[in-house]
């Protein structure tokens, strides 16, 4: 059997083909472009490949909500041509195999907690830092779900005492999006990260936000590790920083093999970018079976 994944982003989307191993046997990256055009070109692709179903990673937000009228479509989103486009329920009209869809950061969660950097835990967070910041969050082994899905790149941070930058989010200014993401970086220093050297302030700052955040999903969400993924995070010198301020702000509160240890539990991803395309597969298997159960 051959199983469909697709990951969407912004300005690009990735489909590939596994098969029940895992291995990839086919791959095609294209411009995102209208969502018309992507959803020909997704259903020309598997339907050539004879998939047995698909499994979705998109950029949010968007509706994952299984019992929802709307469930796969993109909300309100800024991409062009994107906001209210029912995404899942056009793909299915060119090709009836079973489908699942979830978040871009919710797939990459799912995709590291079962072969990747987390494989065997149940809970567990990962944090992609890159154009954005998102959140995918896994609950006993289930990506969350509820109103919506978790906006956590989003929440409000401390500014730092040494940053004047006011923040790039439309929505909140400073929020960790607004603060710590890469356009936000680039936007403070008129540099790009990977630019920038590794003795410059900026990190200090960086980290800091990024610990912010990390505290708190850890008091909320009681992860038992923390992946960090995205383009900022290519920095390797940025792990040591964030470990120590986390350990900072956690201040001894809680005492636990994971927070008296947090070089292995604050970690880069283990599926080398590919996270998101596993965890759209892990998704298509799901959709597969449960098919088959019914």
């Amino acid at each position: 059997m051959l199983f469909g994944a697709v990951e969407t982003g912004g300005t690009k989307i990735i489909a590939a083909v596994l098969d029940e191993n895992r291995e990839l046997l086919d791959s095609i990256r294209f411009s995102t472009g209208t969502p018309d055009e992507a959803v020909q070109m997704l259903a020309d692709f598997f339907t050539e490949k004879k998939v047995c179903a698909i499994g979705i990673g998109s950029f949010g937000p968007v509706d994952i909500n299984q019992d929802s009228e709307n469930y796969g479509m993109v909300l309100d989103t800024p991409k062009k041509g994107w906001r209210n486009y029912p995404f899942l329920s056009e793909l299915k009209k060119r090709i009836e195999v079973p489908m699942l869809i979830d978040t871009d950061v919710n797939c990459a969660c799912l995709g590291e907690i079962t072969y990747g950097a987390a494989k065997n835990l149940k809970n567990v967070i990962y944090i992609t830092i890159g154009t954005g910041v998102g959140v995918g969050v896994c609950i006993e082994g289930e990506t969350l779900k509820g109103m919506l899905h978790p906006e956590a790149g989003h929440i409000l941070l401390r500014k730092h005492p040494d940053d004047e930058f006011k923040g790039i989010c439309p929505y909140h200014s400073d929020c960790f999006e607004g603060l710590a993401s890469g356009p936000a970086i680039a936007a403070r220093t008129n540099t790009p990260a990977e630019l920038i050297s590794a003795d410059s302030k900026i990190w200090d700052i960086e980290a800091d936000y990024i610990a912010q955040g990390i505290t708190n999903y850890i008091l909320t969400y009681s992860p038992c590790k923390i992946i960090l993924g995205g383009g900022v995070m290519e920095q390797p010198h940025l792990f040591p920083l964030i470990r120590s301020k986390v350990s900072s702000y956690m201040n001894g509160y809680i005492n636990t093999k994971q927070m008296n240890s947090l070089d292995d539990y604050i970690v880069p991803a283990g599926l080398l970018g590919k996270q998101g395309i596993i965890g759209a597969y892990c998704l298509a298997r799901k959709a597969f079976y449960m098919e088959e159960a019914d």
